[in-house]
């Protein structure tokens, strides 16, 4: 089974009934797909790339003056992160990768941050020229871009805004991820990324043309290839409770052992963190009943973060 090409420059025109099937049929399917036409302009992405770059080469000293905070923004240094909560493998290594975080920057006077939502707050930034107005520039770019495909995919699924109402006020992370060279000859089970099922809503993937994300299909692990320009679609848990078990969430792993570094940039987005999350009323009747139980979102990123990062262990308690 080949993992869908899909050209999303037609919805919203002429050919918008068509991308949607072929977006819908993706994620019901297999889980995957590649978008391209998605209109984030390249030098927008290769800047973010280039900020990436000139961020994890600085000494490790200067990173850590911006390390993970408790509202998880900053530098995740490698060997700090392990996938203890993957129901596919049990992860005993931690992944060989090194990554920035930011989320959606809440200054003191933000709804959220009077609040006191789960991770409402500022991002870190690191002294360093053009990264805060890069990887800006990239979030302004990706956001609409998620908020099409989530659409496209509730409405093919026959939602009437149930689901994209949660996505009105998303949680949004974007991830810059480096992966040093594994040798080819390292244990199987040390991984860039373990295999793991994402959480959330949908992911967006920027990956350079190095390789090494894989997914698992029914026949086994099966390679995306890069394709210049297009950005790696996947759909998370969430997703896959809001729509009663239809679009699915499918198994990755990175496997970084060509002998070369790999850089990537995911986008998560999920639905606010007080979101209840249940099948969606277009998802459910009598042949098809709930899959699913209610659960608040804020609950799932507690049990994720707290089992993932040591830094986040006083979540698992809150």
């Amino acid at each position: 089974m080949d993992i869908a090409v899909i050209d999303v420059s037609g919805l919203g025109g002429a050919h918008h009934q068509h991308v949607v099937e072929r977006l819908v049929e993706a994620h019901t399917t297999l889980g995957f797909s590649q978008i391209t036409g998605h209109g984030v302009p390249s030098a927008v992405t290769e800047a973010l790339f280039d900020a990436s770059r000139r961020f994890h080469s600085l000494p490790i000293e200067r990173k850590r003056m911006v390390a993970l905070d408790h509202l998880h923004r900053g530098f995740i240094e490698i060997d700090t992160s392990i996938d203890r909560h993957s129901s596919i493998e049990t992860a005993t290594r931690a992944n060989q990768s090194e990554s920035f975080m930011v989320m959606r920057e809440a200054r003191h006077d933000d709804p959220d941050v009077i609040a006191g939502a789960l991770l409402a707050g500022p991002n870190q930034w690191p002294d360093l020229p053009g990264f805060r107005e890069s990887v800006e520039a990239y979030q302004h770019q990706i956001e609409p871009v998620a908020r099409a495909i989530v659409a496209a995919l509730a409405e093919g699924i026959g939602d009437d805004r149930s689901i994209v109402a949660d996505f009105d006020r998303p949680t949004t992370w974007l991830r810059m991820l480096h992966y040093p060279p594994v040798a080819a000859d390292a244990p199987p089970d040390l991984y860039g990324s373990a295999p793991h099922i994402d959480y959330g809503g949908i992911t967006l993937l920027a990956q350079d043309a190095v390789g090494g994300l894989e997914i698992l299909g029914p026949d086994g692990w099966l390679d995306v290839d890069p394709v210049p320009g297009a950005l790696v679609v996947n759909c998370g848990q969430m997703l896959e409770r809001m729509s009663n078990g239809r679009l699915l969430p499918t198994a990755h792993r990175v496997h970084n052992r060509g002998g070369r570094e790999r850089w990537s940039a995911a986008y998560f987005f999920d639905p606010h963190v007080d979101t209840v999350v249940a099948p969606a009323p277009c998802a459910v009747d009598d042949t098809h009943p709930p899959r699913f139980e209610p659960i608040v979102f804020a609950d799932v990123i507690r049990a994720e973060l707290g089992a993932s990062f040591e830094s986040h262990a006083d979540l698992l308690g809150n």
